[in-house]
């Protein structure tokens, strides 16, 4: 990137999880220092203001590769939100058609853009457990887990969700042990029917509560669907108030075709003044 050079960017939301997002395909990203950078525009206050930071870059097998970083600058494998975004934004530049596949860390990532909406099949989920027990000092909580993408546990309450200490709980349950090193992500679900779900979501990465999580969304729909509470398709209202519908089916041990499907919002186009990047 020439040290003279504007930076050109997008500001999307889906289901209220908002991301920066870059054509990145000329290099015009700087490369030093870039854990840093991604968390001084993602902080809201004195920079941009997201929960991540999307880079779209040339990739000669599939329409394009992708780059995501949570707000603290750490990369992230994949994130259902930001990859609807994403999709739609490299739809409207010209970059991929309205099917298109996409390369992210957690591999590769089909996608179908329908005006606003997105549908995205997500990478097949892994690791599947049910029941574990954490200790904190004398107290416990009881969690399932499955990585849908990125790692996610899911406690499902029966009280209403304004309720729960989002920040508190996730927290411990997030750095615990059981899922050291790479931590785990934690989402607060309630079962409204067996069709939909209320959910409040902790992101690693972000270090707090997020108006939504769209990989929390589809391991908290596979996760409760395992106790028959719920069956494809499952509705998930966000704490924004927005609904992401999330697709599956089971075959034996695994789940399989998982589908995320939901809005992807533009809030603005901007440019980025070069004295901010140095």
């Amino acid at each position: 990137m020439l040290e003279s050079e504007d930076l050109p960017f997008w500001k999307m939301h889906g289901s209220g999880n908002d991301f920066i997002i870059i054509d990145n395909r000329c290099g015009i990203f700087p490369e030093q220092e870039r854990s840093q950078l991604v968390s001084r525009l993602c902080r809201r206050g004195t920079g941009i203001g997201a929960d991540g930071l999307i880079l779209i870059e040339d990739n000669h097998f599939v329409d394009f590769l992708w780059h995501f970083y949570n707000a603290d600058g750490s990369e992230a494998e994949m994130c259902g939100n930001g990859g609807r975004c994403a999709a739609r934004f490299a739809y409207l530049k010209g970059i991929a058609d309205a099917d298109m596949v996409f390369q992210t860390l957690a591999g590769l990532i089909r996608a179908q853009v329908d005006r606003t909406k997105v549908r995205l099949e997500m990478t097949e989920p892994f690791g599947l457990r049910k029941r574990v027990k954490l200790d904190f000092a004398g107290e416990h909580e009881i969690v399932d887990f499955i990585d849908s993408g990125v790692p996610h546990t899911t406690v499902m309450v029966d009280r209403e969700l304004d309720l729960v200490a989002v920040s508190e709980r996730g927290a411990r349950i997030r750095y615990h042990q059981e899922f050291a090193p790479a931590g785990t992500n934690v989402n607060f679900v309630k079962v409204v029917n067996e069709q939909r779900l209320l959910i409040r979501t902790y992101e690693r990465g972000v270090e707090g509560e997020t108006l939504a999580c769209g990989t929390g969304a589809v391991a908290a729909a596979l996760l409760v669907s395992e106790y028959g509470l719920v069956k494809s398709p499952t509705e998930v209202i966000t704490q924004a108030g927005e609904s992401l519908m999330i697709y599956f089916e089971k075959k034996g041990p695994a789940f399989k075709e998982v589908f995320l499907e939901g809005g992807a919002v533009i809030v603005y186009k901007g440019v980025l003044e070069s004295d901010f990047l140095v």
